[in-house]
């Protein structure tokens, strides 16, 4: 028989192990060391450039920036998307969005390349709601075609493009505010999902995500990987005709894995949060820096992968990395909220 004593000693032993086991599955004690082999080439001045995507045909990057100043905002952000020429090496930022005129706080992108023409589509978040716009890119030339809603769409974080019409989008939280989505960040529940767009309507194309982050398809094999870093995993899905998404395996990273871009031989890089207490407490205005790491991740199939660190920080250097985009030896480090994104070249 329970008597008061040994419910209150209970409730002390669940307490206890509950607070432990958040600081282990968060990496709060991991030491992070500052290492990478080869050289910073340009630190570049943008705030929160939290997406980088790359075109590797045509030679340059879209890079989504905010102005992120404390999470939950308080009053509307304010960012755009940028256009960067890889081909001359001055690594030159160009506002594509001055005068788009709905407010604009782009989050997760992805670009398209169909004939001449890109399709770009960018998670949005606006105070009262999210959306997904929808972007043509010729050239430098940036013409905004639609914005896609829905009350699906609770709490976007990155996207994917299927066709210049269909799409697949995160949402890092099954649940907008309250107990429950406070259980989602510390008690790691796993009701987090992927929505299809099919051109018309949003449907669930895979669930029971733990804050279900970056997204990217490997068009080659019809894979789609997404990144649950409450989990330090990276999720291996493949493709179905249908577009509904059969979940294959798990790929332990030992760190908060955030957006996935892919290098030219088909290997994943992905921006990474070694410590996700401390990040959480950095992107609350609570501490000045967050740890920084990114991650290569050549996966050959099913069981067959190596998980490789390529670079890390502790923050000194840049803070927050939530995308790390290849570009032949070159890195371009982008971050949740930091006021700089960094150029890397690799030995």
């Amino acid at each position: 028989m329970f008597t008061p004593k040994k419910l209150l000693l209970l409730f002390l032993l669940i307490l206890v192990g509950f607070v432990l086991y958040t600081f282990i599955s968060t990496g709060f004690f991991r030491t992070v060391e500052n290492r990478f082999d080869g050289e910073t080439v340009l630190e570049i001045p943008i705030k929160g450039a939290e997406d980088i995507s790359i075109s590797l045909e045509d030679s340059f990057a879209i890079v989504s920036a905010t102005a992120r100043l404390t999470f939950p905002p308080t009053e509307q952000e304010k960012g755009g998307l940028y256009y960067m020429d890889l081909k001359s090496g001055n690594f030159v930022l160009t506002h594509l969005t001055p005068d788009f005129e709905k407010p604009f706080a782009p989050h997760g992108i992805s670009i398209l390349r169909h004939d001449s023409v890109y399709t770009i589509a960018v998670v949005n978040h606006e105070l009262e709601g999210h959306s997904i716009e929808i972007f043509r890119l010729i050239g430098k030339e940036l013409k905004h075609i639609r914005t896609e809603k829905s009350t699906k769409l609770i709490s976007p974080n990155d996207v994917v493009l299927i066709d210049e019409n269909r799409f697949y989008v995160t949402n890092d939280h099954g649940n907008a505010h309250g107990f429950g989505r406070l259980m989602e960040d510390y008690g790691n529940l796993a009701v987090s999902n992927v929505l299809y767009f099919d051109g018309q309507q949003f449907s669930k194309a895979a669930e029971g995500i733990s804050f279900a982050n970056g997204i990217n398809i490997d068009r080659a094999r019809n894979l789609v990987f997404v990144a649950s870093p409450r989990r330090f995993l990276i999720k291996v899905y493949s493709k179905g005709n249908d577009n509904l998404l059969t979940f294959l395996e798990d790929i332990p990273c030992g760190t908060g894995v955030d957006n996935i871009e892919f290098d030219a031989a088909g290997n994943l890089l992905v921006g990474c949060h070694p410590n996700l207490l401390r990040f959480s407490a950095y992107a609350k205005g609570k501490k000045e820096t967050s740890p920084s790491e990114a991650l290569k991740i050549a996966y050959r199939g099913k069981g067959d992968y190596s998980v490789e660190s390529i670079y890390s920080n502790d923050g000194s250097q840049v803070s927050a990395t939530s995308v790390a985009a290849p570009f032949g030896n070159l890195l371009l480090v982008g971050t949740v909220k930091d006021d700089k994104m960094l150029v890397l070249n690799r030995n």
